[in-house]
């Protein structure tokens, strides 16, 4: 049953997980001149040691929005596939503690939960993914206001046409598409649908240029996805802040100065997406939700994993009410 009686604000789409933290002693990171294609070494063939080890529940890009958008205080519902075990009981029970209704969860007989390993080493970590098989079917559900679609596994082919189809049946819903692994894989030609159908398009800078063929990235990687159709786009480039183009022009937002050094990144930008379509739904501008995000995702990375640092309503505008001069959007000519 949902928790009330009101209307779906905020509607998930994906595949549920569990995260399993390693925290990793002895590792190394060897990078290219320009710090991308960094690679994670640990020694081959021997036993390594590891300072912890955490797990965290009803995670995956899908559930951490719904997360986010309930603690934010929106009416929120997830649709997902879950196994039939312990894993996936205790996946629910955290979606019934964060008020997110799970009246459109599948559980699949005979089959296994979802779960990541997550290599943490320093303050980056590599995720060791695996989508189990399921047999994905669109049910029927309660119209929502907005849909918010993110990873799923890559035998979905038909499921994603499902959803396809039930958007442009429905022009009315909103959609907010912050595209997973496999659906990055499956590449343009595939994904344009979606992109034409969003209000709101998330990606990361390294997402923008695989998924355009290394063609432009930051601001130009968000202008050339809102030519697309994309409404609101945003390109986020973790420390460097992220950019966002619309219909006003070009906006680069900083991110959120803090004294907290970051922990680990997990779900920081689930949270960025996510905050960003849950204050449009609350009536804000995209340039006030550009300010919002960056602060969720902020805060996330001050904890371990994707819940623990998403914040209430109230405890986001209490650090609105704090925020220097300088955390302003800033307008980008590119003329």
């Amino acid at each position: 049953m949902f928790f009330n009686k009101k209307p779906v604000d905020f509607l998930a789409i994906g595949d549920i997980t569990i995260d399993a933290f390693i925290r990793l002693e002895n590792a190394s990171v060897h990078c290219n001149l320009d710090r991308e294609g960094c690679e994670l070494c640990v020694a081959f063939g021997q036993k390594i040691p590891y300072q912890s080890g955490k797990v965290v529940y009803a995670t995956g890009n899908a559930a951490n929005a719904a997360v986010a958008a309930s603690r934010l205080g929106i009416n929120s519902a997830i649709i997902t596939n879950l196994g039939e075990d312990k894993n996936g009981q205790d996946c629910l029970d955290v979606l019934r503690q964060e008020k997110i209704s799970v009246e459109n969860v599948r559980v699949h007989k005979g089959k296994a939960t979802n779960f990541n390993y997550v290599l943490w080493y320093e303050d980056e970590r590599t995720i060791l993914v695996r989508h189990e098989p399921y047999n994905r079917v669109l049910s029927v559900f309660e119209k929502p206001g907005w849909i918010y679609l993110s990873s799923i596994g890559n035998d979905s082919e038909k499921y994603h046409q499902e959803i396809l189809k039930y958007l442009e049946s429905n022009p009315d819903i909103k959609l907010a598409f912050q595209p997973g692994t496999f659906q990055l894989l499956s590449g343009l030609e595939k994904l344009l649908p979606f992109i034409g159908q969003s209000e709101v398009f998330v990606c990361n800078h390294e997402e923008a240029r695989k998924l355009l063929g290394n063609q432009g990235s930051g601001i130009e990687a968000a202008k050339q996805i809102y030519n697309l159709g994309a409404k609101n786009a945003i390109v986020t480039a973790g420390a460097n802040g992220a950019y966002l183009y619309n219909n006003e022009g070009a906006i680069f937002m900083p991110t959120y100065p803090s004294s907290q050094p970051p922990i680990e990144r997990t779900g920081a930008g689930d949270a960025y997406a996510s905050t960003f379509v849950t204050a449009l739904i609350l009536g804000k501008t995209a340039r006030e939700a550009i300010v919002w995000a960056p602060i969720n995702a902020r805060s996330v990375i001050e904890h371990v994993g994707a819940h623990e640092g998403l914040l209430t309503r109230s405890k986001l505008e209490k650090l609105l009410t704090k925020v220097p001069l300088a955390f302003v959007p800033q307008k980008i000519n590119l003329d």
